[in-house]
């Protein structure tokens, strides 16, 4: 018995060692394992951050990053359900839009890493004011300002030549339709693609020049202001001047552009990479001139797109994910980068002054279309999405669809703030 008692005590100690030993590997494994991180991300994006991560290595040995591709739709699917249970299955970084932001800090206040605590207020003045604003709550910021959308009005430059109208001459939305019907009528095209029923995107432009948007400052609906039954009044006036193309979906309205069926497209910077991708035969034909004001001397600026990048609090490799992550939005090199290769527009302010903002290719027959988008950053104004943007934007096209159909601005607009607040209070 006491045999067979030494046997087995040995057998556990012979075990423990083993098990010690793998302890030990399982230990490095961890370090290792720490530098190792995991991000979510969809298009382009996914190209920019597997081309930071194989720089940043370079001074990171054992530094690797896994980049899951998914569609935007499902990623916000994932994230909200991994927020709701504590953080579980969330990976160590995630992309998430301008418009995003603020739902996610309203809803989910200790999901994220808070950034100025690990010292990313140093950081602020190399990004704009409407940025920083987006990614902030109680004066924290919780987000890396990644692209950025500046809007402008990309153009036919042959067609506008062929109806004798210089860009140069548009300064109000009111020349924008003029020059329109003049081009209508001299080659039969239509000034601008809007998808009536389904986005207000020319709405949310305007109101943004006009500085504000679907709620105000504190908050609450703007959907019945000035500012808005003015940006909504010029939609319906862009379409009753017969100068417009119902364009349903992404993909009817870049085709609108490329075949020259529609000659300007008001849009953020980032459509300078699909128009080189789904247009390449008309390099030499666009160029870009800024969104137009409501008066002279208005504000022309105006943003319409963008996206950031935000750790999860549950993330046990945090510190790695914001070492790199801070490479990531600061490194003019890395947003030259993801300028030069995605069409990423850069929110970083020191990039502005590189090689590659002297030149915009060949494509476009300007110079440098990148000085006039960059020169807008810090005139653009904040946008106020809270929590409810979704709902909002959904009641938004609602009213857009009314009055396009012919129903009076101001009742569709009073109609869209009373059903807004209701589905705010259920």
């Amino acid at each position: 018995m006491k045999k067979r008692f030494v046997i087995l005590l040995m057998v556990s100690m012979a075990v423990m060692l083993v098990v010690s030993g793998c302890g030990g590997g399982s230990s490095d494994n961890v370090n290792e394992n720490k530098k190792e991180l995991t991000a979510w991300a969809w298009n382009v994006n996914v190209k920019a951050l597997e081309g930071a991560a194989k720089e940043y290595e370079k001074d990171n040995p054992g530094f690797k990053l896994k980049v899951v591709e998914m569609s935007n739709t499902d990623a916000y699917q994932k994230i909200t359900t991994g927020l709701q249970a504590g953080g579980k299955g969330l990976p160590d970084i995630l992309l998430i839009e301008d418009d995003q932001v603020q739902g996610y800090l309203d809803n989910f206040p200790k999901g994220f890493i808070n950034l100025s605590d690990k010292g990313f207020d140093d950081e602020k003045s190399k990004f704009p004011e409407y940025k920083v604003s987006l990614l902030s709550k109680n004066d924290k910021i919780y987000g890396f300002p990644f692209d950025a959308g500046p809007a402008g009005v990309f153009y036919r430059t042959d067609i506008f030549k062929e109806a004798g109208i210089d860009p140069k001459s548009i300064q109000t939305w009111d020349d924008y339709i003029a020059a329109g019907k003049t081009i209508k009528a001299k080659t039969g095209k239509d000034m601008i693609g809007m998808d009536y029923n389904n986005d207000d995107g020319q709405y949310r432009i305007m109101l943004n020049t006009l500085g504000t948007f679907y709620f105000d400052d504190k908050g609450d609906i703007a959907f019945t202001s000035d500012a808005s039954e003015k940006a909504m009044s010029m939609v319906q006036k862009i379409k009753d001047a017969g100068i417009s193309k119902n364009t349903s979906g992404w993909d009817p309205w870049v085709s609108a552009l490329a075949n020259g069926e529609v000659v300007t497209a008001p849009t953020g910077a980032w459509f300078s990479g699909s128009l080189i991708q789904q247009a390449p035969d008309l390099a030499g034909k666009w160029s870009v001139f800024p969104i137009p004001a409501f008066k002279e001397g208005g504000n022309h600026a105006a943003n319409n797109g963008g996206s950031n990048f935000m750790i999860p609090s549950a993330s046990e490799k945090s510190d790695e994910a914001y070492k790199f992550l801070k490479y990531f939005s600061t490194s003019n090199d890395i947003q030259e980068l993801a300028m030069s290769e995605g069409g990423l527009f850069p929110s970083l302010n020191t990039v502005y002054a590189t090689d590659t903002f002297k030149n915009a290719g060949d494509y476009f027959t300007q110079e440098n279309i990148w000085k006039l988008f960059a020169n807008q950053m810090d005139d653009i104004k904040p946008a106020n999405y809270t929590g409810n943007y979704s709902i909002a934007k959904d009641e938004a096209v609602k009213a857009q669809s009314k009055v396009l159909e012919g129903e009076n601005v101001k009742k569709a607009l009073q109609e869209a703030k009373k059903s807004l607040a209701n589905r705010i209070q259920q």
